[in-house]
């Protein structure tokens, strides 16, 4: 509870709420306790829109996707190095149909998390000893503030599922603890860094990024450089608008990538708002169904409307441009200058043709109205 100043504003309601919940509720029975998790995960989603608390909310259907399409198998060491209420770890507690005591033992020391802030941390913890983890492998701590280099294999993992947080500014203190080339104040960015510096060779990451890295120069250019150079980012999803509204309407993406390998190429997949919404709010919001497109082409990949597949080249040309998403593009041709003034030259005289014809017809129609 250290450096939270949360408090029931009525002991009366906490006694009543404490006592059905014991008196209805055996968290003995795996039943009953997954009655209590949805309770829970209710609470935390109602956060969403509780001013700051909504900064660590990520819709359970951005959780569930990521971590299906990263796969994690029991036994491989999982992280999300900005846990806030435990979405992502707790995703990935409920792929695994755990049987025996082994794999109960297994699953207790291979799911990992850390976490700046004391209220969101405090709720992760509960949210995953809810969800069958006996003592949560969760720390109180901010993951930028080591340096790069201190890591050591023990400190590697093979599964990194995050939503860290964006928009916000470090303290130029803690933005040295990435090398100089790579420093930013952007919380975002020095995730990344730290993220990739966190994978084991092979090791495979989903993370959302907001739509600025993608096409930022300087820094995120370099950030992206060392990311194709050194992993194979092979897919970036476009989520629709507000996916996280009401906290932030800033344009988000799914990054999926593994290390040890260069990219050739990126796959862009650009998910669109389900028919019947404008937009997703706290009454509609974004549910599993709505990635059934994205699924679809997931293991069957074309080129489409809303997909598209850009060469590594294409990418190092654009200087690292990574916002492929927003296509169709339309493809203008240049033309040699003299080629260029015979045809402006042409479509000129065709829209003055057409500018005197509008005008005739005009003058006729006064001229018979001058006469009626």
């Amino acid at each position: 509870m250290e450096g939270v100043n949360n408090f029931m504003k009525s002991g009366t309601l906490l006694r009543q709420v404490i006592n059905k919940i014991n008196a209805d509720i055996n968290f003995d029975e795996v039943k009953t306790a997954h009655l209590f998790n949805g309770i829970y995960e209710s609470m935390l989603k109602d956060l969403q829109s509780a001013g700051k608390a909504g900064e660590f909310y990520t819709p359970r259907p951005v959780t569930r996707f990521i971590v299906d399409k990263v796969n994690p198998q029991l036994g491989e060491i999982v992280l999300d190095p900005a846990c806030g209420t435990g979405g992502f770890l707790t995703s990935v507690i409920d792929r695994f149909d755990i049987k025996t005591a082994d794999e109960y033992r297994t699953l207790q020391k291979t799911i990992k998390g850390i976490e700046k802030k004391p209220f969101p941390f405090l709720l992760c913890v509960t949210n995953l000893i809810a969800h069958g983890i006996d003592v949560p492998l969760i720390r109180h701590d901010n993951t930028l503030r080591t340096p790069t280099t201190d890591y050591s294999l023990a400190d590697k993992v093979d599964v990194i599922v995050t939503n860290p947080p964006f928009g916000g500014a470090e303290e130029k203190a803690i933005s040295q603890s990435v090398p100089a080339e790579l420093r930013n104040t952007e919380t975002a960015d020095l995730f990344l860094v730290h993220i990739m510096a966190l994978l084991k060779d092979g090791g495979r990451c989903g993370m959302v990024l907001p739509d600025g890295f993608l096409f930022g120069t300087g820094v995120k250019a370099a950030i992206k450089k060392k990311l194709l150079e050194e992993n194979n980012l092979h897919t970036i999803v476009r989520l629709p608008k507000d996916v996280f509204a009401p906290y932030t309407n800033i344009n988000t993406n799914l990054l999926f990538f593994t290390k040890g390998k260069p990219t050739q190429g990126v796959w862009f997949y650009r998910l669109e708002m389900p028919e019947g919404y404008k937009h997703f709010s706290k009454t509609k919001p974004m549910l599993d169904e709505h990635f059934a497109p994205v699924r679809e082409w997931w293991n069957n990949r074309k080129e489409s409307d809303v997909s598209q597949y850009v060469p590594v080249e294409d990418i190092v040309a654009a200087e690292y441009n990574l916002d492929f998403c927003g296509f169709p593009h339309e493809t203008e041709e240049i033309l040699p200058p003299d080629e260029f003034i015979a045809q402006y030259r042409n479509e000129k005289a065709i829209l003055t043709e057409r500018i005197e014809s509008i005008l005739a017809k005009i003058q006729t129609a006064l001229a018979q109205e001058d006469v009626l």
